[in-house]
């Protein structure tokens, strides 16, 4: 894959346009189809040597036209082919219709097709375009298919995931494999789709790099390229207060453990010193489990005015373990003017506020960050979580775009979006990641990178990305305090 395109994600009508571009510049449009069904009869070749028989089962568009080159191009190879059709194969038009009558095997109605032991589905009936639930026909097949437990080679998507959202269209294949084509698609990491799609191979079937580029938007898995450029080492001559000041509020007695996870893992992730602000009833028991994290009583609004005059300090988490309730909305709206990291409670309390907060964050200027889970989105964006018709990808987007800050969409499909549009999606966490308490720690990691002069949107994709690396390192049974001890450098 050219090297302009790494970790690029291309919705589906993008790629129609890319597509079309493609051919309007002089390339023959058939060449590209012939590059993408001859790909995939490599890989099932390759993946499936076993094979009794390639079952090739294609629709009635432009990916059946690629199911019917691997088709011919498997018979070529010696292997043992069926072939079935959704719709009539004679009403196929353009490069489809070419790639069918290119094709020597006899073609029956998908309806005949019944599973044997041994085969292996090339499912060619739907790609990533696909905006519809499947029609009877198809999910019958889909069904069989699945329940036989039949290995299937998906041709640029699983039949049934809609290639924008990555959700079920009434029912889909669950795919070993994924071949796609230039780059991924949404469908291919947003969940279920993600899981569906098996493992994923992108394959150059010959479309110039700059015309992909052209029409693609800022849309990319999340990796080290996107925020390489930020992570550089500190310097001989360096001290702990150029590396990074960053302050983590603590709640009450009874609800400390969460802010001195943050803590902890700021320092590890890379700040030079982490204070804990803690109210007085919470100092002794803050102050017996800390060592190299410090520790300063900040129990009121006034604590804090006066803790802000020291302009060292400059990053902030408020959240975790912190409270519910008007003190978190007055803390909250002091730093917004700073580097702030909004988690947990930080974000319940403005519920019923949002306007508030958005307003300031727009006038303050400062980088804020907040990272809601799927029951925290819901309350601070209810209208756009309501929305149907939008992807993860672009719930976040419109939430950014809302609130003025960073909005880290957590799950297994994390998402990273700005309000500029800008967005990433995670793809490293394991999913042994929900456990208590990891939160917290990711909250921690985001505020090091503040700290350490990360811009907002790079700071949240880097820590999103380490704590994905974190628990891969720690293991399944890893804890919220196993993952602080399992951070890695930044690459």
């Amino acid at each position: 894959m050219h090297d302009a395109l790494q970790d690029m994600l291309v919705t589906p009508n993008e790629m129609a346009a890319i597509d079309k571009d493609a051919a309007d510049s002089g390339i023959d449009s058939f060449s590209l189809m012939r590059s993408a069904g001859m790909a995939v009869s490599a890989a099932a070749l390759r993946l499936f040597p076993a094979a009794s028989r390639f079952v090739v089962l294609c629709g009635p568009g432009n990916n059946g036209g690629d199911g019917y080159v691997a088709a011919e191009a498997l018979a070529e190879s010696g292997a043992q082919v069926a072939l079935f059709s959704l719709g009539d194969p004679r009403k196929l038009r353009g490069d489809a219709a070419k790639a069918r009558s290119a094709c020597r095997l006899a073609v029956v109605d998908i309806e005949s097709y019944q599973p044997k032991s041994g085969d292996v589905i090339v499912d060619a009936l739907f790609g990533a375009g696909l905006a519809r639930d499947l029609a009877d026909a198809a999910r019958k097949v889909v069904k069989q298919v699945n329940a036989s437990r039949i290995p299937v080679l998906a041709v640029d998507l699983p039949s049934g995931i809609d290639g924008r959202t990555g959700e079920v269209r009434g029912a889909s294949f669950t795919a070993a494999h994924t071949v796609t084509f230039m780059a991924p698609k949404p469908g291919h990491v947003l969940m279920p789709g993600r899981v569906l799609s098996g493992a994923l191979e992108v394959f150059d079937i010959g479309i110039p790099a700059r015309l992909v580029a052209a029409r693609a938007s800022d849309l990319r898995i999340n990796g080290p390229a996107i925020w390489r450029q930020y992570a550089v080492g500190p310097e001989a001559g360096t001290h702990k207060y150029k590396r990074g000041h960053l302050a983590v509020l603590s709640g009450g007695p009874t609800s400390t453990g969460a802010a001195r996870l943050s803590a902890t893992a700021g320092l590890v992730a890379g700040a030079g010193l982490v204070t804990l602000g803690s109210p007085r009833e919470a100092m002794a028991v803050n102050a017996s489990h800390l060592t190299a994290v410090m520790l300063k009583e900040i129990g009121s609004a006034a604590d804090l005015a006066e803790w802000l005059q020291d302009k060292r300090l400059g990053t902030f988490v408020l959240g975790p373990g912190f409270g519910v309730g008007k003190k978190a909305r007055d803390f909250a709206l002091m730093l917004c003017d700073r580097a702030l990291v909004l988690d947990a409670d930080g974000m319940s309390s403005f519920q019923q506020a949002r306007g508030e907060l958005f307003e300031k964050i727009a006038a303050s200027g400062g980088q804020v960050v907040m990272t809601p889970h799927e029951g925290e989105f819901v309350r601070l964006f209810p209208e756009v979580a309501a929305d149907a018709a939008l992807s993860k990808i672009e719930k976040a987007q419109a939430a950014a775009r809302l609130s003025h800050a960073v909005i880290v969409y957590k799950g297994p499909d994390t998402v990273v979006a700005a309000p500029s549009g800008r967005a990433v999606v995670n793809t490293n966490a394991p999913p042994w990641l929900a456990t208590a308490g990891s939160g917290d720690v990711l909250a921690g990691m985001i505020g090091a990178h503040l700290a350490q002069g990360f811009p907002a949107f790079e700071a949240a994709a880097a820590a999103v990305w380490r704590h994905g690396e974190a628990g891969i390192r720690a293991g399944h049974t890893a804890t919220a305090e196993m993952l602080v001890e399992h951070i890695p450098p930044l690459p």
